[in-house]
Parts: structure tokens; sequence; C-alpha cells
């Protein structure tokens, strides 16, 4: 079981990182100032998280740690006026709350995908979340 958890887990980072990459590279070429900065940080995360893939995938005991900490940079989701974060490799099933009155639960899921947020400011209305997908890849690469 641990064996298959693991491939699955290898599979959606390898895709998601290669595919997060190409995104990343075309994103960066016009090189703008402010852009591609973001565009280089997006590109070196899932460089990361593909080569954790890899790791993963040869069954290496450095692969189980990186996978765990590129999991745990797919874990929150942080949409607020004043900052954003989410990465996603592979795909999501997000959990978030709306903060504005009253609150809302959401649900949001996809997989066969990438995305990656990283910005100072974001949308009126802030959204706090989790994705599961990655908190359970997290918890099944704890099995030891």
């Amino acid at each position: 079981m641990r064996t298959i958890l693991f491939r699955l887990i290898g599979i959606l980072e390898v895709a998601g990182g290669c595919y997060g990459m190409i995104l990343m590279l075309y994103r960066l070429l016009p090189f703008r100032a402010h852009d591609s900065v973001v565009a280089l940080i997006g590109l070196a995360l899932y460089a990361f998280v593909l080569v954790a893939g890899v790791l993963l995938l040869e069954n290496s005991e450095r692969g189980v740690r990186w996978s765990g900490w590129a999991q745990l940079l797919q874990l929150p989701l942080i949409a607020t006026p004043v900052f954003s974060w989410a990465l996603y490799c592979g795909g999501y099933v997000n959990v978030f709350a709306t903060l504005h009155l009253p609150p809302q639960l959401g649900l949001a899921a996809h997989f066969g995908s990438q995305a990656f947020v990283l910005a100072v400011g974001g949308p009126a209305a802030a959204h706090l979340g989790i994705n599961l997908l990655a908190l359970l890849s997290w918890l099944a690469l704890r099995l030891r």
C-alpha cells in the first residue's frame, strides 16, 4: 500500500512540476521585471517539486523528505488584500473559508493541473484554506 501511495504522489509531483516549469518558462519570456522575479521563484519551486517526485519514484529516502517539504509548500491557501500564496502541483482539493460577513465555506477540486500565486495584494474578500490532497499526501509520506 505504501508503495502505491508513494508512486501516486511521485507521479503527481513529476507531472505537476514539469507542467509548472514549462508555464513558468513561458512566463519568463517577456522579461518584465516584477513578473520575472515571481516566475523565477515559481520555476525554482516547480523544479524542486519535480526533483522530489523523481527521487520519490526512485524510492530514495531523500525523495521522501523532499516530497514531504513539497507537500507542505502546497498545503496553505492564503488570499488576503495584503498577501496571496498558493502552490499546486498535479491537483488540489481545497477547503476554504471566505472571511467576510457572513463567512462562507467552500470546496474546490481539480486534478491534472498546476498553479502558483505569489503576490503582494489580492482579493478584497480574504480567503483562507487548506489543500486536503497535500495534507493527505504529507500524512501518507509520514508512513514508514
